[in-house]
């Protein structure tokens, strides 16, 4: 099928290449990109034929807002909009009465699959109305693994987002818990091969998982992650599960540890920081920090 994708960075674009290889059109458009095919999103909703399907890739808040808003005015009705970036999920209730009110459809799509996704696919929630999902099917066939799931409708609009949201609070208590474990084994004095510890746990074991296949890859290539500072940023995500935990009184100790952990990580240089650091850079790829005795990282 044809699809407008707004935002072509490292996940839009990606994920652009990833359903032009499928065997679909891909009208692509971003601000900053020489890989656009438009120059405006006038230009895109032009070259779309109806009834328009348009994905929106670009960051939260103020850009994603600017963005629906000025399709609202130039979309026709029976048209779809799917925001597919990591916007909170009461903002996806607004924002799809606002386009009911002019006809055009919209879905909440949480994506999770960083810098691989297009070679291995995407995790794909969806939150919105059952017809529109169906509008859309062919892109997410596309867009998931070639084997496996990787796709579920979550439920009505926000609900793909809210899914989202929880889904990288596990994370964060995941790679907390890899790195706690890293810190633990360095300390003891007992354990001579660290990094191989971890390799072998790849397989067989109850902990096995992408997560530890990228912190193998990460420790293979620096094995005292010496080139890191045990400093991690949050994308803000593991804020609103915290928040929605509060809000529902749900206790979710782990999450909010790991949470605070990375807060702390922004006062000192914390070996389980450090692997915090590495996993975000190899699974999707974000920027890390250097450290002071290192000048050949690449950031």
């Amino acid at each position: 099928m044809q699809l407008g994708m707004i935002g072509l960075g490292k996940m839009g674009g990606n994920m652009a290449a990833r359903l032009r290889d499928k065997g679909h059109e891909v009208v692509g458009y971003d601000v900053a990109s020489p890989e656009r095919d438009v120059d405006t999103l006038a230009g895109l909703v032009e070259r779309l034929a109806a009834p328009r399907v348009v994905w929106v890739m670009v960051p939260a808040g103020d850009p994603t807002a600017a963005t629906i808003a000025e399709l609202g005015e130039l979309l026709d009705e029976g048209d779809l909009v799917i925001e597919g970036g990591n916007s909170h999920y009461a903002d996806d209730r607004v924002r799809a009465k606002a386009l009911e009110e002019k006809g055009v459809g919209y879905l909440d799509v949480g994506v999770s699959g960083g810098v691989w996704g297009r070679q291995n696919g995407y995790g794909i929630m969806v939150g919105g109305p059952a017809e529109d999902v169906e509008k859309a099917r062919p892109v997410f066939a596309a867009l998931v693994p070639d084997e496996g799931v990787g796709f579920v409708h979550a439920g009505a609009v926000g609900a793909g987002h809210f899914v989202k949201m929880v889904h990288n609070g596990i994370e964060y208590g995941m790679m907390q818990a890899f790195g706690e474990g890293y810190e633990l084994m360095v300390a003891s004095g007992l354990v001579d091969d660290v990094p191989g510890t971890f390799e072998s746990w790849r397989e067989g074991t109850v902990v096995r998982s992408w997560l530890l296949d990228l912190l193998s890859r990460a420790l293979e290539e620096d094995p005292e992650l010496s080139r890191l500072r045990g400093y991690a940023e949050d994308s803000g995500e593991g804020r609103w599960t915290v928040q929605a935990a509060v809000d529902l009184a749900v206790p979710a100790p782990a999450i909010t540890s790991s949470l605070y952990a990375r807060f702390a990580s922004r006062q000192d240089d914390s070996p389980a920081m450090k692997v915090v650091a590495a996993l975000r850079n190899q699974f999707g790829g974000h920027a890390v920090h250097r450290a002071e005795t290192s000048d050949d990282i690449d950031v």
